[in-house]
C-alpha cells in the first residue's frame, strides 16, 4: 500500500507539471469534444446494458457510504458544535470524526472501484469482440481488486479534501493562490488518474500502469484535459443545483430542527438534492466519462503496441477479507460506542 500511495504521489506531481506547461482547451471546445463523446458511449450502453447496473450500483454505494458518515454526527451533542463557535482550536472529536470519515471513504470506494472497473472491462470485452456480462467483468477487475482499491481510497479523499476546501468557511486563512495550485494539482491529477485504472484493466502493473498514464497525458493532452474539463464542467453545474436545492428545502429543514443536534439534521436532508444530483451525474455522466477515457487509452495501447491481458479465471481476492474487516469495526463502533467509551471523546467541548 505505501508503495503504490508513493508511486501515485509521484504520478501526480510529473502531472502537474505537465499541466503547467500545456494550452488547455476551452470549455466550449471541450463540451464540444464530451457531444461527440456520447456518440459512441451511448451504442456501447445500449448494447451492453450491465454498464447501467454498475451506474446505478454506484449511486446507492455513494447514498449509503454518505449516511453512513452523517450517523457519527449524531453522536456530538449540540453543545460541542456551539463550543466550536468561540474557539479556533480542536478537540477528541476532531480526530474521532476524521479517522470515521477516512474509514467511510474505505469501504465506500472499494465497490466504486471495482464497479468503475468493470465498466471499463465492458468497453475492452467489446473491443475485443467478446459479449460483456456482469460476471465475466468481474472476473476481469478481481485479481487486480488491490491496487483498484488503493487508487480508488486515495483518489476519493483527495476528492473529499478538495470538495471540503471549496465551501466556504468563516476563518478561512487558505490565501486563493494557494487554493488555485491546490485545484491545479487535483485537475492535473484527475487528467493523469484516466489512464491509470485502464492499464490495470489490462494487466498492467502499478509502474507500467504509472508510465502510460503520464504518457497518456503527454501523447494525448488535449483529448484528456477536454474530457476532463467538460465532465467537470457538468458536475460543477449539478453541484451549484444541489446548493441551490438545499437553499430552497432551508425553510423545510430549519422546521424540522431541534436543540438536540441541528448539524446531524442539516446533513441528513441536505443529502437529497445532493444524491438527485448524483443521480443525473452518476446515470447520464459518468458512464460517457469512464468509457471515453478507454476509449482514449485503447488508441495509446494501439499505438504504442501495449498488450492487452483480460484474465478468465476467477480469483478470490483477499480485499474482500479487509473489506469486512473494516465493516466489522464500523459497526462496532455504531454498536458499542458507549461501552468503548467514544460518545465521550465526542463529547468533549472545544477550548
Amino acid at each position: 500500500m505505501r508503495e503504490i500511495k508513493k508511486a501515485l504521489e509521484k504520478l501526480k506531481k510529473e502531472a502537474y507539471q505537465e499541466y503547467k506547461t500545456e494550452d488547455k482547451p476551452t470549455k466550449k471546445e471541450s463540451l464540444s469534444y464530451f457531444g461527440r463523446c456520447v456518440l459512441y458511449s451511448s451504442k456501447l450502453i445500449f448494447r451492453e446494458k450491465e454498464i447501467m447496473t454498475f451506474a446505478l450500483l454506484q449511486l446507492v454505494c455513494i447514498g449509503l457510504g454518505y449516511y453512513l458518515w452523517v450517523q457519527m454526527l449524531d453522536w456530538i451533542p449540540e453543545e460541542v458544535w456551539e463550543s466550536t463557535k468561540n474557539s479556533d482550536n480542536g478537540s477528541p472529536a476532531d480526530y474521532v470524526l476524521l479517522l470515521w470519515s477516512f474509514i467511510c471513504v474505505g469501504l465506500t470506494t472499494y465497490p466504486l472501484g471495482l464497479l468503475t472497473a468493470c465498466m471499463g472491462a465492458a468497453h475492452f470485452l467489446h473491443e475485443n469482440g467478446e459479449e460483456s456480462t456482469i460476471a465475466k467483468c468481474f472476473r476481469i477487475v478481481l485479481p487486480r481488486a488491490w491496487p483498484i482499491w488503493i487508487f480508488s481510497w486515495i483518489d476519493g479523499w483527495w476528492t473529499v479534501d478538495r470538495i471540503l476546501e471549496r465551501l466556504p468557511k468563516k476563518r478561512d486563512r487558505v490565501p486563493l493562490s494557494q487554493k488555485l495550485v491546490n485545484e491545479a494539482i487535483y485537475q492535473a491529477w484527475k487528467m493523469v488518474s484516466l489512464g491509470f485504472l485502464p492499464a490495470l484493466i489490462i494487466g498492467r502493473n502499478v509502474t507500467d500502469g504509472c508510465k502510460d498514464s503520464l504518457g497518456l497525458l503527454r501523447t494525448h493532452f488535449k483529448s484528456v484535459c477536454q474530457l476532463r474539463i467538460a465532465y467537470s464542467a457538468l458536475c460543477w453545474i449539478f453541484g451549484i443545483g444541489s446548493y441551490i436545492g438545499c437553499i430552497f428545502m432551508a425553510p423545510f429543514i430549519i422546521s424540522h430542527m431541534s436543540c438536540d443536534n441541528d448539524m446531524y439534521i442539516f446533513y441528513v436532508f441536505a443529502g437529497i438534492p445532493m444524491l438527485i444530483a448524483l443521480f443525473f451525474i452518476q446515470v447520464f455522466f459518468r458512464p460517457i466519462y469512464i468509457l471515453s477515457a478507454c476509449r482514449i487509452y485503447s488508441n495509446y495501447v494501439r499505438e504504442n503496441n501495449i498488450p492487452v491481458t483480460l484474465p478468465t479465471v476467477s480469483k478470490f481476492s483477499s480485499t474482500i477479507v479487509v473489506f469486512l474487516v473494516l465493516a466489522v469495526i464500523i459497526g462496532t463502533v455504531f454498536l458499542y460506542r458507549d461501552t468503548l467509551g467514544i460518545t465521550r471523546l465526542l463529547s468533549i467541548p472545544y477550548q
